[in-house]
């Protein structure tokens, strides 16, 4: 029953399951990876694009309907230092072919500068241009904006993500000042003897706990714009479940959205979810610190080629390139995705890229050894098997493991966490492992033969199957 119903099944293996027949089909919204623009994509920016890819990856797979929308810091303060940096540093060639790498350059750069008196005013200036929307201000503002996600367009697509929309900061900066006058209005919005504008969110009314939401000068903050755009979105798309993938420093910050919205009447605060996760020390490229997600991604390649040139066993591969970029994304996801996601961990490329032990590598190492088994099979129809003859424990074993894979995947659509997956997968590899020593497709009779063939077949499609929801695309060869 198991294998017949892989096998008819394939993809929604496990997602059609009972499990799942009373679980109602919602709309969500997921916010993740947002870097800043002009500054370092660090490795957070790197945690919360994977999870959020796995949250939506998951959600889609289970029939729900998600938007993903990558919430830029593209606005604030640093934009003013930035325009500053660029008509003094700037280069405009520079900035179309590497343009996440030049602003970066250019703020580093401006940065030194920053505490001269008259830099900081002219930063001061420039931003308060931005804000009143000034044609020559905005047209270069737009130009960082648009070459950097063009940019990130790309990087993305190296990691298999895509966005819906790219929603950021400055779209809510008129917004946010209607928030604030929504706040007067329901008499939330309170101001202190520095003229700063602040909510209570204490229960006796004392402000043992308050959340700022203006500047004394009358503008807003990343809060303000957060309470904006979770409006807006809400209004725009009518959903079910707002997430907010970040990391846990940011807790106390959604905590306090949410409390807002509440008091500002907004039910649906409660449906609001910020998926936390913890800090990553360690990871450093051959070339020293991380700046750009790019350079994590290289390192990961090239390291993954290194290890498959020195190893005697790789065959000739067609396009090792794109190979090793595969396997080498699946060592960086399976070591992030092992453990809860709100533990700090201490990142090693070396552990990362082991093939033994367990690691992205090893399953990618065994779903390209099933698939090259049924290669060598002549990948016939797989009818009419016999399959009472898989009577061996190591057989046994395996079935009973894809008889779980559907309460595995329910766990992980309960609490969002992908190490349930990643444990059942490998797991699965380990057991595939044992049989396919033990269990000789080649030279068995031939009823023996197609039902092993078939009882692999099946283990290789689950793998497959949940490697995907994690992010990771499979590899036929290696």
């Amino acid at each position: 029953t198991v294998l017949q119903q892989v096998l008819k099944d394939g993809s929604e293996y496990g997602i059609k399951s009972e499990l799942f027949s009373t679980v109602p089909r919602q709309k969500a919204v997921i916010e993740f990876s947002s870097p800043n623009i002009a500054k370092k994509f660090h490795i957070g920016h790197l945690r919360s694009t994977i999870i959020g890819n796995f949250i939506a990856n998951l959600k889609v797979a289970l029939g729900h309907q998600v938007t993903r929308i990558n919430y830029l810091g593209d606005w604030g303060m640093q934009f003013g230092l930035l325009g500053v940096g660029f008509q003094q540093f700037g280069n405009k060639e520079k900035l179309k072919s590497s343009p996440l790498q030049h602003l970066f350059e250019v703020y580093v750069q401006i940065n030194k500068a920053a505490e001269d008196e008259n830099t900081k005013k002219l930063a001061k200036d420039f931003f308060r241009k931005l804000e009143e929307h000034d044609e020559q201000t905005l047209s270069l503002w737009k130009q960082f904006r648009s070459f950097s996600i063009e940019e990130y367009i790309r990087i993305y697509k190296r990691l298999g993500v895509h966005f819906d929309e790219y929603s950021g900061e400055s779209f809510y900066q008129e917004k946010s000042q209607e928030v604030l006058k929504m706040l007067e209005e329901k008499g939330l919005l309170q101001k202190t003897m520095k003229g700063t504008g602040i909510v209570d969110l204490s229960e006796k009314k004392d402000l043992s706990s308050f959340s700022t939401v203006m500047r004394s000068d009358g503008t807003s903050l990343y809060i303000t714009r957060d309470l904006a755009a979770a409006i807006d979105r809400m209004n725009k798309h009518n959903c079910d479940t707002m997430v907010y993938v970040t990391d846990k420093s940011q807790s106390n910050h959604f905590q306090h959205l949410f409390q807002i919205l509440k008091l500002m009447g907004y039910d649906w605060a409660e449906r609001c979810q910020h998926v936390s996760f913890g800090l990553v020390q360690g990871m450093k490229t051959r070339r020293g610190e991380v700046i750009f997600l790019e350079d994590v991604l290289d390192e990961a390649r090239s390291r993954t080629l290194q290890n498959m040139a020195s190893a005697k066993t790789t065959k000739e591969i067609e396009n090792p390139v794109e190979t090793a970029e595969k396997i080498g994304l699946a060592a960086l996801i399976i070591q992030d995705f092992q453990g809860l996601l709100s533990s700090d961990y201490q990142f090693s490329w070396d552990r990362a890229l082991q093939s033994r032990g367990d690691t992205g590598v090893f399953l990618q190492y065994t779903h390209a050894r099933l698939h090259s088994l049924e290669q060598m099979h002549g990948n016939e129809q797989l009818t009419d098997v016999n399959v009472a003859c898989l009577q061996e424990p190591e057989a046994i074993s395996v079935l009973q493991h894809l008889l779980r894979y559907d309460e595995v995947l329910y766990r992980s659509s309960q609490d969002l966490q992908p190490k349930h997956i990643v444990s059942y997968l490998l797991t699965l590899s380990h057991l595939a492992a044992v049989a396919h020593k033990t269990l000789l497709v080649k030279g068995s009779a031939p009823e023996l033969a197609q039902a092993r063939l078939c009882l692999f077949q099946a283990a290789r499609l689950v793998l497959a199957n949940g490697m995907k929801l994690l992010g990771i695309t499979p590899v036929t060869q290696m």
